[in-house]
């Protein structure tokens, strides 16, 4: 396997024990198989970016903890990829930048992630409709929107054409996110 899939699966075991998870009950957690999630830990099978952001909700996580802060990482599923540009941890939380790529026609459902993480989405080529399931709002280049993202969301390409985005995702400090959330934001 690939260094990514090696770095990748010893940052999960890392994770998952500092929580005190057992493979089995991480699994339950993230909806994944127990031979699966075993697989990733020991680097012998390259994580998808669902599956990355099942492991990271079930942990309450940032996904690139899980990438351990590697700049350039790139996580795919179909029709669907994310590299991660930047990460900083602040006093309010962490801050994620990623470049999404979308294939043509590609539509993408994102689980739930923790309370009052929000996800700020920028179109820089194409246009996409995004946001909380049943909210989307459709963007053209140029255009951004933001939402809470502890529901689940979606990241779809329109028409005939791949869409190119940056993806900022704020996730507070887990003893912030007592605090009420904003609701749906777009702009």
């Amino acid at each position: 396997m690939d260094d990514v899939s090696v770095v990748v699966g010893a940052r999960v075991r890392a994770e998952r024990q500092a929580r005190g998870f057992s493979l089995a009950a991480l699994s339950s957690a993230a909806g994944i198989g127990k031979g699966s999630l075993s697989e990733i830990e020991n680097g012998a099978r390259s994580p998808t970016l669902g599956t990355l952001y099942a492991v990271a909700g079930a942990l309450g996580l940032p996904l690139a903890t899980l990438l351990d802060g590697r700049r350039g990482t790139r996580v795919a599923a179909e029709g669907i990829a994310i590299s991660l540009l930047d990460v900083t941890d602040g006093e309010h939380g962490t801050v994620e930048i990623y470049r999404l790529q979308l294939g043509v026609g590609a539509r993408h459902r994102s689980s739930a992630h923790g309370r009052d993480v929000v996800e700020h989405l920028l179109v820089t080529s194409g246009r996409a409709a995004v946001g909380r399931a049943g909210e989307e709002v459709e963007l053209a280049a140029g255009a951004s929107a933001d939402w809470i993202s502890d529901v689940p969301h979606t990241y779809a390409a329109l028409d005939d054409v791949p869409v190119d985005a940056v993806l900022v995702i704020r996730s507070p400090h887990q003893s912030e996110s007592g605090k009420p959330g904003a609701g749906k934001r777009t702009r």
